[in-house]
């Protein structure tokens, strides 16, 4: 597949309220993120889920939200502030070939890598740096979006992210997308 980043207007799209109809996020993340947990969310957009992720880890966590496109952190935080949120988030920017996240190494509990990894130049860079953010049995969501990425597509990334350590331990339902819930270092169940 070919790299191609979504443009920092479409965010406004994929925010919208009206997804929800669609996608629940809270459905999605409910059994997956939780109190106290630092979470990595690269490709948030202007923060459909990361809001929700916000919620879930509560006062003592944190989400790391990591985008290329500055305007969509712009957009994210303003969602944020407006949802008392703002102080669970972390905004950075990151890099076309990395998230920048070397800092928190070993730290993470939860990486959401959610209708992204298809607009990565590399998918098996960046599984490995998700890797190293990862705590030792840390899990990804990782999703693409069903007709824009094809299953042969999916499969190819699910073998980077094997390389990288990552076992499948899922196959959640979520609707309108191709998804695995990744652990790492975790056996195949």
């Amino acid at each position: 597949m070919a790299h191609r980043v979504c443009p920092w207007w479409i965010g406004h799209l994929l925010a919208s309220p009206l997804r929800r109809l669609i996608q629940r996020p809270e459905e999605i993340l409910g059994s997956l993120a939780g109190a106290g947990m630092t979470v990595l969310e690269p490709g948030p957009g202007m923060g459909f889920f990361t809001l929700e992720l916000a919620r879930l880890v509560g006062p003592q966590g944190r989400v790391v939200a990591v985008d290329l496109e500055p305007r969509m952190l712009a957009g994210l935080k303003r969602r944020a502030v407006k949802a008392g949120l703002a102080e669970r988030i972390e905004l950075r920017e990151a890099r076309v070939n990395s998230l920048e996240v070397g800092d928190l190494a070993g730290t993470v509990d939860f990486v959401l890598a959610f209708a992204m990894v298809h607009e990565m130049p590399s998918a098996e860079a960046f599984f490995a740096e998700t890797a190293l953010a990862l705590k030792p049995g840390g899990r990804m969501l990782f999703a693409e979006p069903a007709g824009h990425v094809k299953p042969a597509d999916f499969e190819r990334e699910l073998a980077c992210a094997a390389r990288a350590g990552f076992r499948v331990t899922g196959r959640p339902a979520v609707r309108r997308s191709l998804a695995a819930v990744l652990t790492l270092g975790a056996a195949e169940g």
